[in-house]
């Protein structure tokens, strides 16, 4: 444990479960607990579940649970060093002197710090006589020296030590940069600047960290756009450009574009919604990030064919995080940058509010594939819209963007209903049998998600579940459970966790599943998680321990030469079953 344990449980009893995860998740109470849409992944329906009285969350989607520690560490992709000096921090607490060694914690503060340093020394050389040629094409670009120092815009000269030389009279060493990734090393060893002869964009997280960077080449050498890599402190896939400031918007939509100048240039215009990938199609961490601080989407690629092959990859990722979406469709400019040069912000402003639903876009790219004079196509045409317009969950949103397809083709609403009617009995169909499948293996359903966690014995290990609950919901408990240790568990991992509850217990501290995170991967604590979430009552406790016991013993002995007995089997089942209706029933 890399702090003292009184020190980690008196952070986890100043952190609210519910306070944290509401600053990323809006969250809708429903009897004693909270639901909301996981933000570890995308979904429209709330999977996600915060139980204050347990300080403990889990997602019946996509498996993540835990409490507040391990909450940050998934949020964030920090070690849970880290996770805890964010809680610290959060929480008014003086990290404990003696703490262990800080190795990544200190690792990820001397890149945030070198970071910093370079985007103020390339801000720096911007307005000096290396950065002329950088000047002058934002100059030419149309950025405004207000512009300029908002967003923090710089120049990186056409040296190969500028920088290195430039740090390391702030201390910082040619490996430093290595890890910061503002330099890069050759097959020969030789490490040299990163960025060359470029405009900087520096990219800035919601906390205000200059976390990486975006270099546009100011000659013909490529790449065009060269970007940080991932580090310790910036993954593309899980950042988004001018999201920092775009968050605080009052307008509601975010408006997603293809590149930095796109974005920059909308803010310059009063657009202040913006934002941009950094280097990536977008993912479904993207998705997932946006719905955090917006409902809708607006989509403003640029409109050629690469532009239009974005937009419909992003438009499923945006849906599934649950935000409305919209795309502009702009004639006359290749992207908004353009658009808003040539025609004014009024007129972009407009072309906005007049974004095409994401229905009627994905409409219109399947016609743009066949030639509907030709029936054979028109049919064809008529098959893949049917599907598309299926798959919505609305029976009235079926019935509108039906007559939208029948339109277009020529033949009638009832004729377009019928098409579609047949594709969902087709998607009905696929989706029972799927569940049928499932439903035929209830025991499958008792094992952990994680192959690596599978259980040797179920019979036992949901034994073992039963311990491990009564003694998270009291470790008062624990005395009564004298003389059964982790070893008789069926479970190595249950075992484990078993042992860890039982010497917290006696020590006098937590044994909330929070207490758990630094003694378990992140695998493992969304197991837990789920053994925790199951209903359990410390009503009548000491029968149900003295049975739970009984079973692992037993089990234990058929596990070694005795015979099995289904009337065990048939009451575990039925066990479960009771357990999984009164969970649904409360859910």
């Amino acid at each position: 444990m890399p702090w003292p344990e009184r020190f980690l449980d008196e952070l986890l009893a100043r952190t609210d479960i519910v306070d944290l995860v509401s600053e990323s998740v809006r969250l809708t109470k429903k009897g004693n607990s909270y639901w909301g849409c996981c933000p570890f992944h995308s979904e429209k329906t709330p999977s996600f579940h915060v139980v204050p009285d347990r300080q403990m969350y889990k997602c019946f989607g996509c498996g993540k649970g835990g409490g507040a520690i391990n909450y940050m560490m998934e949020l964030e992709n920090l070690p849970f060093k880290d996770a805890v000096a964010v809680l610290a921090q959060r929480a008014g607490m003086q990290m404990p002197e003696s703490g262990a060694s800080p190795g990544a914690r200190e690792r990820r503060e001397k890149i945030l710090e070198m970071n910093k340093q370079a985007a103020r020394t390339f801000h720096r050389w911007l307005h000096g006589p290396e950065g002329e040629a950088g000047l002058d094409y934002l100059r030419k670009r149309g950025l405004s020296p207000r512009t300029l120092t908002n967003f923090g815009l710089g120049f990186a000269p056409k040296r190969w030590d500028g920088l290195i030389t430039e740090l390391a009279a702030q201390g910082y060493d040619k490996r430093d940069l290595l890890d910061a990734g503002l330099a890069v090393s050759n097959k020969d060893g030789r490490i040299y600047d990163r960025f060359r002869n470029r405009v900087m964009f520096p990219i800035i997280d919601v906390r205000g960290n200059v976390i990486g960077f975006g270099g546009r080449v100011m000659d013909n050498s490529t790449p065009k756009y060269l970007n940080s890599p991932d580090t310790p402190v910036y993954n593309k896939s899980r950042n988004v450009f001018a999201l920092n400031r775009a968050r605080t918007s009052k307008a509601g939509r975010v408006i997603l574009t293809e590149g930095y100048m796109d974005t920059i240039s909308l803010h310059q215009a009063g657009f202040d919604s913006a934002v941009a990938s950094l280097g990536t199609s977008l993912t479904e961490e993207h998705g997932q990030l946006l719905a955090r601080y917006f409902k809708e989407a607006v989509i403003a690629y640029d409109g050629d064919g690469a532009g239009v092959a974005a937009a419909q990859r992003a438009i499923p990722l945006l849906e599934k995080a649950g935000l409305k979406v919209k795309v502009l469709r702009m004639q006359g400019a290749k992207d908004p940058d353009e658009f808003i040069k040539t025609h004014g912000r009024e007129a972009f402003a407009k072309l906005l509010d007049q974004s095409e639903d994401r229905v009627d876009y994905r409409l219109a790219q399947i016609q743009k594939k066949y030639d509907l004079a030709d029936d054979s196509q028109k049919v064809a045409f008529l098959q893949e819209a049917a599907r598309l317009v299926s798959s919505l969950h609305s029976a009235v949103e079926r019935e509108i963007y039906g007559g939208h397809a029948a339109q277009t083709a020529g033949v009638t609403p009832d004729t377009m209903k019928l098409e579609v009617e047949r594709a969902l009995r087709g998607r009905l169909r696929k989706a029972k049998k799927q569940q049928e499948r499932r439903d035929l293996t209830p025991a499958s359903q008792l094992q952990p998600r994680a192959r690596t966690l599978r259980y040797e014995n179920i019979r036992s290990a949901r034994a073992e579940e039963g311990l491990i609950r009564l003694l998270m919901l009291d470790p008062g408990l624990s005395g009564q459970m004298e003389g059964i240790t982790g070893e008789e568990f069926s479970s190595a991992l249950l075992g484990r966790a078993f042992d860890c509850l039982s010497q917290r217990a006696a020590a006098g501290l937590s044994t909330q599943l929070a207490a758990l995170a630094g003694e378990f991967t992140g695998e493992e604590m969304d197991h837990l998680a789920q053994v925790a979430a199951q209903p359990e009552s410390v009503a009548n406790s000491g029968q149900a321990i003295a049975d739970y016991i009984s079973l692992i013993r037993r089990e234990g002995l058929l596990r070694t030469g005795g015979e099995q007995g289904d009337d065990i089997l048939l009451s575990a089942q039925k066990k479960y079953q009771q357990k999984k209706a009164y969970m649904e029933e409360k859910t």
